[in-house]
């Protein structure tokens, strides 16, 4: 079965308490079903601005996309997604990664592990904020029980796996960290990174598949695709303007080009949740619109 389409902004830009309110209701008047707040030194904390996005709106459900587990107590973190859920009237998705800047890192003054070691932090968090969710002597009850729908994000094999046995939500980057460097996934690279995820879930003995979301980083509204590319074709070495235009991360074209892409999209990876960056948000609402009920 074809899911419909739900779709979120993840606000990476700061803003004092009016201008996020009112930036959060514009974004329900364009439609987005989810507002999520990143993970990143720099940007605004995560759980407050959930509150206050959840406090200006009436519809949209809000999501951290996602929190870097290795910034991470999972007792504390716990108790920041129970208080949350209910302060919020159980709107919220809990969205967790293993965390890729090792900056980010050293400015907290936290140990950057390996990348085998983030893993098996994600894997402990994961675990340990359900158990304590279903707590209520240590943790303050949620609205909803065991726990807020839990999104993952990643694209290596542990997390898919892990994604796969517990996630309700499974959320592929687009791109993959090597040597400190990200690069994009081409769209054969995410065809194998589907399927894998795939194997991984009918291993798992699923009954019902993870809802699938991609991060959709560039999004060009133009008569022309190829030349609404052309600009960030220097950000995407090794790759040829036939092939950008097939990178699932990147949308170009009119508004009905764009969201054709997108139906395709569906069909062949299953991607019916998609996240946009807030400074696309104006844009892709028009492309929600065409697509709305599809």
């Amino acid at each position: 079965m074809v899911r419909p389409f739900r779709f979120g902004v993840n606000m990476l830009t700061p803003a004092q308490g009016d201008e996020w309110r009112k930036r959060c209701r514009r974004a329900e008047e364009l439609g987005y079903d989810v507002i999520h707040v990143p993970d990143h030194l720099g940007m605004m904390a995560p759980f407050p601005a959930l509150v206050a996005a959840a406090e200006a709106t009436e519809r949209p459900r809000v999501g951290t996309f996602v929190l870097n587990a290795g910034l991470w107590n999972p007792t504390l973190l716990a108790r920041e997604v129970a208080t949350t859920d209910a302060l919020t009237g159980g709107r919220l998705e809990l969205g967790l990664g293993t965390g890729y800047v090792k900056e980010e890192h050293d400015l907290a003054g936290l140990e950057f592990p390996s990348a085998g070691k983030r893993v098996d932090h994600l894997v402990r968090t994961v675990e340990e904020v359900e158990r304590l969710l279903a707590d209520e002597e240590h943790v303050p009850p949620v609205p909803q029980r065991p726990r807020p729908p839990l999104l993952i994000g990643g694209n290596g094999d542990r997390v898919l796996r892990l994604a796969a046995e517990r996630a309700d939500i499974m959320a592929f980057t687009g791109g993959r960290t090597t040597g400190g460097r990200v690069t994009v996934l081409t769209a054969e690279e995410l065809d194998d990174r589907v399927a894998a995820y795939r194997a991984l879930e009918a291993e798992a003995g699923r009954e019902t598949p993870a809802e699938l979301n991609l991060l959709v980083q560039i999004v060009r509204i133009a008569d022309d695709r190829r030349a609404a590319v052309r600009d960030v074709l220097p950000r995407l070495p090794n790759l040829t303007e036939e092939q950008a235009l097939e990178l699932p991360l990147l949308t170009a074209g009119t508004v009905r080009q764009i969201a054709d892409q997108l139906r395709e999209q569906r069909e062949r990876y299953g991607f019916s949740y998609l996240t946009v960056l807030d400074p696309n948000m104006e844009a892709f609402g028009q492309v929600i619109e065409e697509l709305r009920g599809s």
